[in-house]
């Protein structure tokens, strides 16, 4: 049996003829590699239609200070310091007014959806979540801008919240986990978007290994998936749908605020339609 091979049209930046893409400008159409990219609200653009702009970002300014990254870094830090008292392990009045518990959810202490997220309960819990948080901000932030950050790590928080309430209502549970695994997850689309695959970014292998030890004890499973999931669409709906078709940035913000408040709805009520816990 005699087979015919196929012939791969392959699209090189209209700039550097030697160089392979998938990232078209958002405003004229044609291809342009990763050096020829200019990051606007609104999309990728090329050398020329980015000169039409003002306020772009180019790969020159992608090195900036994330300095969301470390204002939310440092108010976690304060937090643990505040809630532990010096000592090993959070305890007191903020602490417990702050955790996410589904029978006081459902009773109306909604705060908890966003107060446990800035919660920890151990150095190591705070280390490992600060770390994460560092490299992923580090990385998205310069690139993004603050207010699609703040966005996308808000939805991601309430996420991880609604998440955490659907699968383990009657558990306590702290930390910025759901936050950063949703930034994991905006991460790797706004990657994708610009060509960059999944392990070529480095993001696949340390999705695979949080993953894998997100199944330990102790690990709010609900939570490190509502967030993954949440964010993941955010950044999908960012950066994959939104600058391919020039949709506006603020009807991109206003889906941002539906999704905080229906994933907050959500939250509430998961912990109202779960069973009671047994003591």
């Amino acid at each position: 049996m005699a087979s015919e091979a196929s012939e791969t049209t392959v699209t090189t930046c209209y700039r550097h003829s030697d160089r392979e893409t998938g990232v078209s400008c958002s405003s004229c159409g044609r291809p342009i590699c990763p050096d020829c990219m200019t990051t606007t609200p609104v999309g990728m653009r090329c050398p020329e239609c980015s000169r039409q702009k003002t306020k772009v970002r180019t790969a020159a300014t992608l090195t900036g200070t994330p300095q969301l990254t470390y204002a939310l870094i440092a108010i976690n830090a304060i937090v643990y310091v505040l809630t532990s008292g010096g000592g090993s392990s959070p305890s007191g009045e903020l602490y417990r007014q702050g955790v996410l518990f589904g029978p006081l959810v459902a009773d109306g202490e909604w705060w908890r959806i966003i107060s446990s997220g800035f919660l920890h309960a151990s150095i190591i819990h705070i280390l490992l979540n600060m770390v994460f948080l560092w490299f992923l901000g580090t990385m998205l932030e310069p690139a993004i801008g603050k207010i699609r950050f703040a966005i996308i790590y808000v939805v991601s928080l309430v996420g991880g919240a609604f998440g955490a309430l659907l699968l383990s209502p009657n558990d306590s549970t702290v930390g910025a986990s759901g936050a950063v695994f949703g930034l994991m997850g905006a991460a790797i689309l706004f990657m994708r978007a610009r060509g960059i695959g999944l392990m070529q970014s480095g993001l696949g292998l340390t999705l695979i290994l949080n993953l894998v030890l997100t199944f330990r004890p102790g690990i709010s499973f609900g939570g490190h998936l509502g967030g993954l999931a949440a964010g993941g669409l955010l950044g999908y709906l960012m950066f994959e749908v939104a600058e391919r078709r020039r949709v506006s940035g603020n009807l991109v913000y206003g889906v941002s605020v539906a999704m905080i408040l229906l994933l907050a709805v959500g939250a509430v009520l998961a912990a109202q339609l779960a069973p009671a816990p047994s003591f």
